[in-house]
């Protein structure tokens, strides 16, 4: 592709310090990209010499999509961009820790929803309940109400830059509690990922800390942080830790789209980068080629209301396709909230099957439900009225992420399941509202469904508390009623959308019992019921991430903050009311309440300012690619009587019109064709293998994104794995660990968190003997490693990679090279190895170095287990990666179709109730 000549400038800067302002829609993915393919060409520069920081992991997909096409374009070589990281800070941290840390292998991720949950689960032990405040109403914090309030608090004083003294000494007593709980259950929540990591390569006078140093530093040559805008305190320390060793830097990013203040970032990175580092050259990517001139020239319009010295100077411009038409950019008032939802649902359906070109070259088709989105400063408070509406006219609508899940009918339906569970409801309740949220037919016999439930809360005395699994019992109440997406009422888009809300459910469940797994079944059922009805909407109210990769057709309504790095052809603002957006600042026990101000530099960070909301409008408005609408609607009280400035602000901009016209019946119009666009697909081997199992049963846990119960013996396969990666890791840097060390291994690596006492026991047992027997059997062929838990990849191409780690590649006496995959098929592990995915492992490792490996082996650690060894044989081979190929059309083409009838692989499958009924079989 041509780039413009900044774009080139960006592109060809190698040899400095680059910082790289790239406006909203500038094209930076691309040149990043391009950038980086360009390093792999030049001489010396090996993949593994690069590391690349995203925000999120769908960046991240994308960019390594991106380099792989671009590498390919250029002629160069993909050998080994599996060692190349492109990833979040959060997981190039883990993965520093997790290679080279052997006491943090055991260690488990807390996502924000789950560490909230351990923080309430455990109040008092966590620090939450003693944790004081400087309000004589509240002289302490509260569980459930207090803990968000607790994470941030724990957060910023470990990621910013804190005046110890200042704080209470109280604060830091509850702050050291939390810290030893995290570690004494083997967590690590976000922030201590890369705290840990940063302490160690910090730390030049341990040794070991200087080992890992050398190693991590002596292999980076080039740091790339995308959305360094968004950088806080401590990921700041992080690069500055990474090119203390006189790595090349580049950051990208736009402090006009700085939307993380109140989490810390510091908008003052990239408005001084050029002053903190040497050496640095700017290049700015002006040219917006994503929107018509007319959004282009609003959102230049709501930047340019910033102070001068908040932002750092530049014009963005159109330079794109799309055309602008007056009555494309609307301003609008309306009488009621209500009146504001019907023009919303009037102005897509007059939209839909309007022509929209989606690039340069691209055929027009007609726009579709999927191509709207509704962006809100808060979900939570303002989106009730257009949800009643959208509902009212049977508009298919989601919720990006899972903050208004259980608002959905088909949700609130699932909640009375557990009312009747604690006997707060009837079944005639349940029953109704299954039938009202059409879910199943009517007339549906619930008697086996019933039976499901009586026997869940028929708490057996003596019966381990395991067994009363409620991801189980969402699962078999599912079957019961056979509620499949050829069952659900309705058209198969439908049944689509409310196979993508079960599947958000199943995502809850597992959350909660990761961290309430060993609870008394009463009170689990208990304290599930009261999360759902009180904490989970507000626990999920942030969530940035949705679950799976299902791409529904259906509008989309989401938080401004989930928006980032969208774009939609149509884009509307409503409930642009003062005090709302811009947000008015929060009253209640807040974060300088427990932390003073003064121990905080720039504290209004926390607060926000009106420049943090002037920053979130900018980038809301230039989501859209061409229909931008911006609204007005009085709220509820005095408060959010009036209009917000951003409304007098969009309405002085030229472009934007304040009357809507109808468009006429001589537009023309398409059928409505939704823009499948492919998603950015990574897969880990055993994610693959389930395709390779059932298309469908990947389609239900990955595109849906149903989760399998917990199992009692979770952690002993991987707890295995990990003790042999540390003796082959030792082995590589010459210390060969023996039979002697099996004890401390165990106690090192294996955790089971779910096991109760007499199977903990019983784990611990096998453990010692499992490693015991390997050591017998194959302990002079440590020395023979070659690899341990080596990362390889395979390129499907169009998005979608398969990724992953082989556990060890070892040379035999024969000089020949294995590729070996350790098999514990008698613990939490029952699927086997298939042969595919062993010839997938080769395939990696042939992407990996250039040549394919002499055998593919499974050591089986069980005893009396089997363990097998074959060639890899060149058919066979391109056989398989044939059949890769194909999976990644599959996946392309949403072709995703269940076995013809019941067979083998359903009678291992959690989740092929899903698909078929039992009676098939």
């Amino acid at each position: 592709m041509s780039y413009t000549s900044s774009q080139r400038a960006a592109i060809e800067c190698v040899d400095r310090n680059l910082q790289i302002v790239a406006c909203a829609g500038s094209g930076k993915t691309d040149v990043v990209s391009r950038r980086i393919a360009e390093l792999l060409l030049v001489p010396g520069v090996e993949p593994a010499n690069i590391v690349a920081f995203t925000f999120t992991d769908k960046a991240a997909a994308e960019l390594k999509d991106r380099v792989l096409r671009r590498v390919q374009d250029a002629g160069g070589s993909t050998l080994g961009l599996a060692e190349m990281f492109i990833g979040t800070m959060h997981a190039y941290c883990l993965d520093v820790l997790q290679r080279h840390v052997p006491e943090t292998f055991r260690y488990r991720v807390l996502s924000d929803v789950t560490n909230r949950l351990f923080i309430d689960r455990h109040s008092k032990e966590a620090g939450l309940t003693s944790c004081p405040t400087r309000l004589a109403s509240t002289p302490t914090l509260y569980r459930y109400r207090d803990s968000r309030l607790y994470q941030q608090v724990l957060s910023v004083l470990r990621e910013d830059e804190v005046d110890d003294a200042a704080v209470p000494d109280q604060v830091w007593d509850s702050f050291a509690q939390y810290i030893r709980l995290l570690g004494k259950a083997s967590y690590f929540d976000y922030t201590q990922m890369i705290l840990t990591a940063v302490e160690l390569l910090e730390d030049v006078d341990d040794e070991r800390g200087r080992a890992i140093r050398d190693h991590v530093l002596g292999a980076l040559k080039y740091l790339v942080v995308d959305e360094y805008q968004d950088v806080n305190p401590l990921q700041e320390r992080l690069i500055r830790a990474l090119t203390s060793g006189g790595s090349n830097l580049c950051v990208v990013g736009d402090d006009d789209q700085t939307i993380y203040q109140w989490r810390g970032s510091e908008v003052s990175n990239i408005l001084t980068f050029a002053q903190r580092y040497e050496g640095v050259e700017t290049v700015v990517l002006d040219d917006n080629f994503r929107s018509s001139k007319g959004v282009v020239d609003l959102g230049r319009t709501v930047a340019e209301s910033l102070p001068a010295g908040a932002r750092l100077a530049k014009t963005m411009t159109a330079a794109g396709h799309q055309q602008w038409q007056r009555g494309d950019l609307l301003a609008l008032t309306f009488d009621s909230p209500q009146a504001e939802a019907s023009w919303i649902c009037d102005r897509m359906v007059e939209l839909r099957g309007v022509p929209f070109v989606d690039g340069p070259d691209a055929a027009a088709r007609g726009l579709s439900w999927s191509d709207f989105a509704v962006l809100y400063r808060s979900v939570a408070k303002d989106a009730d009225p257009l949800v009643d509406e959208l509902r009212r006219r049977d508009i298919p609508y989601v919720v990006k992420g899972l903050n208004r899940l259980f608002h959905s009918a088909e949700i609130a339906a699932v909640v009375t399941v557990f009312a009747y569970l604690v006997g707060e409801v009837g079944s005639e309740t349940v029953q109704s509202a299954w039938e009202n949220a059409e879910i199943v037919p009517s007339g549906r016999d619930w008697k086996s469904a019933f039976g499901v439930l009586e026997t869940a809360r028929a708490i057996k005395a003596g019966a381990r508390w395991g067994v009363y699994n409620i991801q189980r019992l969402y699962l078999d109440l599912l079957a019961a009623l056979e509620v499949r997406e050829d069952t659900i009422p309705g058209t198969p888009a439908r049944a689509e959308l409310v196979f993508y809300q079960l599947g958000k459910f199943s995502q809850a469940i597992s959350d909660f019992e990761e961290i309430h797994f060993q609870s008394a079944p009463a009170a689990k059922y208990r304290a599930f019921r009261d999360w759902l009805t009180h904490q989970a909407p507000d626990y999920y109210a942030e969530s940035d991430a949705d679950v799976g990769y299902a791409q529904p057709d259906a509008v989309v309504i989401s938080t401004v903050h989930q928006a980032k790095g969208m774009q939609y052809p149509a884009v509307f603002v409503p409930c642009l009311r003062r005090n709302r957006f811009p947000s008015k600042r929060h009253g209640g026990v807040g974060l300088f309440h427990v932390i003073p101000d003064v121990a905080v530099a720039q504290p209004d960070r926390y607060r926000g300012t009106v420049e943090d909301e002037t920053r979130l409008f900018y980038v809301a408005v230039t989501r859209s690619q061409k229909y931008l609408a911006m609204s007005f609607s009085p709220g509820g009280n005095q408060l959010f009587a009036r209009p917000s400035d951003f409304m007098r602000l969009a309405s002085t901009n030229q472009h934007v019109s304040t009357k809507h016209t109808w468009l006429g019946p001589s537009i023309q119009r398409l059928a409505p064709t939704p823009r499948r666009a492919t998603p950015q697909v990574t897969l880990t081997f055993s994610e693959l293998k389930y395709f390779f199992d059932c298309p469908y049963q990947f389609k239900i846990r990955f595109l849906y994104g149903f989760n399998p119960p917990l199992h009692e013996a979770l952690g002993y396969g991987k707890g295995l794995h990990d003790a042999l990666a540390e003796v082959h890791k030792r082995a590589l840097d010459g210390v060969l660990l023996t039979t002697a060390d099996v004890e401390d291994l165990v106690d090192r690596h294996l955790h089971t968190p779910y096991a109760y006492p007499a199977l903990r026991e019983n784990l611990v047992q096998s453990a010692r003997a499992a490693l015991e027997r390997y050591f017998d059997a194959h302990g002079r062929e440590i020395p023979n490693t070659i690899h341990s838990e080596k990362q390889i990849q395979v390129h499907l191409g169009e998005g979608v990679v398969v990724d992953g780690r082989v556990d060890l590649i070892r040379r035999l006496d024969t000089d020949e090279v294995a590729v070996v995959d350790f098999k514990s098929t008698e613990r939490a592990q029952p699927e086997d190895v298939t042969r595919d995915q062993l010839h997938v492992y080769a395939l990696g490792y042939e992407e990996l170095v250039g040549e394919s490996p002499d055998l593919i082996e499974v050591l089986n650690l069980d005893d009396k287990g089997k363990s097998t060894r074959e060639e890899v044989e060149a058919p066979l081979l391109a056989a398989v990666r044939h059949r890769v190929l194909e999976a990644g059309n599959q996946l392309r083409a949403n072709d995703l179709p269940r076995h013809q009838s019941w067979c083998r692989a359903c009678d291992k499958c959690d989740v092929a109730d899903l698909c078929r009924s039992r009676r098939d079989a």
